[in-house]
């Protein structure tokens, strides 16, 4: 599989909710980072933070609007959809990852606005 196909089918496992599955396609060593906080480092503790993402999500939907590899570097334009309870937290970004020799995500850097994602959540979950 090329750099590109690997960042699409991780992108499937996690709309399916199988962060599993989406483990299973990151380097032991994977930095994982969300631009507005720290880096998250290794496999088990970026499917920990997956988990905490995915969990009020009733459906999952990320939109690639563009993605081009060169090389080991995977770039998309996402929109990243959550739908919990009865509406949908959108958030567009820009997302970065580096595939390495074996085949596994080493980095994943997703940039995006975290004031509009703390904004939506809230807005969707109080009761």
């Amino acid at each position: 599989m090329s750099p590109s196909e690997i960042v699409t089918a991780f992108i499937e496992a996690i709309e399916r909710k199988d962060v599993a599955a989406a483990a299973a396609m990151a380097s032991p060593s994977i930095s994982y980072e969300n631009m507005p906080m720290q880096p998250i480092i290794g496999r088990d503790a970026m499917a920990a933070t997956l988990e905490m993402f995915l969990g009020n999500a009733n459906e999952v939907d990320w939109v690639i609007v563009r993605q081009h590899e060169v090389g080991n570097v995977v770039f998309n334009e996402r929109i990243d959809r959550f739908q919990i309870g009865e509406g949908w937290l959108e958030l567009p970004l820009a997302g970065v990852f580096e595939v390495d020799a074996d085949g596994l995500i080493s980095l994943w850097r997703d940039y995006f606005d975290l004031a509009s994602y703390q904004r939506q959540l809230a807005e969707l979950t109080e009761s």
